[in-house]
């Protein structure tokens, strides 16, 4: 076999795979969060008092947090900022307050937290 035909041939079997594998990514659905478990946490530290799931309250609904977030790479980590630390935020009525920080240490329960309000 000749060195050129060596090429072609890696160069057709590196594309055939990388066709495969973006193809077999097409169907795969994201893994999502568990509303249960997410609202629990929610429930648990007060997040209802200011939030609704698809209305405003003293706070924007998690409708609304989702639609900000919609089709950006860094969504999770804004939100999860947000839930995870003590900062000022802007109510809806245009006064500011300190955002209560969500307490638990557990990651896994804090990123299927923003990932329950990022699916609203």
């Amino acid at each position: 076999m000749t060195r050129k035909t060596q090429q072609s041939r890696f160069v057709l079997a590196t594309v055939c795979a990388g066709l495969a594998l973006a193809f077999s990514t097409l169907g795969t659905p994201a893994i999502a969060a568990d509303a249960d478990a997410a609202q629990a946490l929610a429930k648990k530290n007060d997040c209802l008092k200011c939030h609704a799931i698809d209305k405003t309250k003293k706070g924007p609904s998690f409708k609304k947090i989702a639609a900000k977030y919609k089709g950006k790479a860094d969504g999770v980590d804004k939100v999860t900022k947000n839930i995870t630390v003590a900062s000022k935020v802007k109510l809806e009525d245009g006064t500011e307050d300190d955002h209560k920080v969500i307490d638990t240490k557990d990651a896994k329960a804090i990123k299927n937290l923003a990932d329950w309000i990022l699916e609203q």
